[in-house]
């Protein structure tokens, strides 16, 4: 378990919560009303909160499935990808993938999912060749379908 220091910049608003024990992304909550138009109508939702990742962690912002699967409603730049120095307030890109539906976000509305990870630094070391593997050099999508 790792602690989350959080600023509300809206009080009334819930902090970030598992939905179920053991849940990996803990819901964001709208901080604003917006308007997503259909065929890829996007906006940036401020979530109300700012928070302090420690150094080792970073934060992924990931789109909630239910809104994707009733709505077609993901996230953009997924993951988000909050690096442990970040410091203002969260805030998520939506877009609307539905074709003919409008959708309408609400202030209070779960409009996206945190997952906080531990990480790691790479160091990167310059070599002639790299080792063999079984898939070699098949490029972007080489291994089937």
């Amino acid at each position: 378990m790792v602690l989350i220091p959080v600023q509300r910049f809206d009080s009334d608003l819930p902090l970030p919560a598992y939905a179920k024990a053991g849940d990996a992304g803990a819901d964001l909550i709208a901080n604003e009303e917006a308007s997503l138009s259909p065929g890829g109508g996007r906006a940036l939702i401020g979530t109300g909160i700012a928070i302090a990742i420690p150094p080792g962690y970073a934060g992924f912002v990931q789109p909630r499935s239910g809104l994707a699967l009733r709505h077609g409603i993901t996230c953009l730049n997924t993951p988000g990808l909050i690096d442990s120095g970040y410091r203002d307030e969260l805030k998520v890109l939506l877009v609307n993938t539905d074709p003919n539906e409008p959708y309408e976000v609400q202030r209070g509305d779960r409009i996206a999912q945190l997952v906080i990870q531990k990480i790691e630094e790479a160091v990167w070391e310059e070599t002639d060749q790299l080792d063999e593997t079984e898939r070699g050099l098949g490029g972007f999508g080489h291994s089937g379908r």
